[in-house]
């Protein structure tokens, strides 16, 4: 079972897509979720306290800066804007493919989890999130 998840940002941040996750899962079996983007991540995050991902995009901002930062002056690939080389760092370092069990029509995530689309990019976009469920 397959379907594609579009999912529209607003620019950098954690946009939480678990509940639509969730009502497509059926039965048992093993869920892969992956993003169709070089600019944009997967996580599964805390989802109870909102400044997580506030520290989280802190924290992956002063771990690579815009290219036009002094400290990126070595970056090469600059024509798209300074957002856009740092963006393919962020989804060198962070996952972009999610493996989820599956049990009775449900998500086995953590109590406090919540599967996290993370866009790094400064402008809005329409992200797609393959899911594949094989049960």
């Amino acid at each position: 079972m397959q379907t594609v998840f579009t999912l529209p940002t607003d620019g950098q941040g954690l946009y939480e897509f678990t509940s639509q996750v969730a009502r497509w899962v059926k039965g048992d079996g093993l869920l892969t979720l992956f993003i169709r983007h070089t600019s944009a991540s997967l996580l599964i995050q805390e989802n109870a306290d909102p400044e997580v991902q506030t520290d989280l995009r802190a924290f992956f901002a002063r771990l690579v800066p815009p290219s036009d930062h002094p400290s990126m002056r070595y970056l090469t690939h600059t024509y798209e804007g300074p957002d856009d080389m740092p963006a393919h760092i962020k989804a060198a370092l962070l996952p972009v493919s999610l493996s989820i069990p599956v049990a009775a029509g449900r998500l086995m995530l953590g109590r406090w989890q919540g599967i996290y689309l993370f866009e790094h990019r400064d402008a809005p976009h329409r992200r797609e999130v393959v899911a594949h469920l094989l049960g």
